[in-house]
């Protein structure tokens, strides 16, 4: 499907698919929001993304109190942008700014999350349920076709364990990251400190990680996470 199908359009998304019958089932809010908000009916084409890297173009063709019914008319691939790249997030103070993050990073194409808890952090808990609603809209708002992959962890340890090179921003780095020095066969672990930084602890962990500074001067830490992840595209 050309892109530019896409720059004026509405997304929706669904994993009830069933490629043999050639049909979609979309349920819950997205169906209200087909029904009650759109003013879809039979007959009408939408778009719908299985959030695995696929769109597909269908048409209504059965309507009931919870579920739209479509029929596949054809489909989409798109390649994800940075499969090899993850977002180490810390819960930050204001839940505001951790989803106001979170939902930038998904827009820009980060598809790959881990959420832990950081020892300076004040929150001790993340809303999953709420996250994972601000991350698909975002998917579906910015035209992808990417669902995000989430994980929780208790500790940065759990982390440290993970295979892969590790990279942590700090604004006191000799060297400005450079996107052209991430290579694509190489897993990648972005960490991002909580807003009274790394403790000593788990600077140790973390301490055959490469540090970057993402600018000279100091950077709230939902900056630092959105400016990383613009500097990715």
């Amino acid at each position: 499907m050309d892109q530019y199908l896409l720059a004026d359009t509405e997304l929706y998304y669904s994993t009830s698919i069933d490629l043999k019958s050639q049909m979609i089932i979309v349920k819950g809010d997205e169906s209200n929001h087909i029904l009650n908000v759109m003013r879809h009916r039979i007959g009408d084409e939408i778009l719908i993304t299985n959030g695995a890297g696929k769109i597909f173009s269908c048409v209504i063709e059965n309507i009931s109190q919870e579920n739209v019914i479509s029929r596949i008319q054809r489909e989409s691939s798109y390649t994800e942008k940075f499969p090899n790249i993850t977002f180490c997030i810390p819960k930050l103070r204001s839940s505001d700014r951790f989803e106001f993050a979170i939902e930038k990073c998904t827009e820009l194409g980060i598809t790959n999350f881990i959420f832990f808890q950081a020892e300076r952090a004040i929150s001790k808990s993340f809303n999953q349920k709420r996250i994972e609603k601000i991350l698909v809209s975002a998917m579906k708002q910015s035209l992808q076709s990417w669902c995000p992959r989430v994980r929780y962890n208790d500790s940065i340890t759990e982390i440290s364990l993970l295979p892969g090179e590790k990279i942590i921003f700090d604004q006191l780095a000799a060297h400005n990251f450079d996107s052209r020095n991430i290579k694509p066969e190489i897993n990648y672990f972005f960490y991002f400190g909580p807003e009274g930084g790394f403790t000593h602890a788990e600077l140790t962990i973390l301490s055959e990680s490469t540090k970057y500074k993402l600018a000279e001067n100091r950077l709230r830490s939902e900056t630092a996470i959105i400016k990383a992840a613009s500097l990715l595209i």
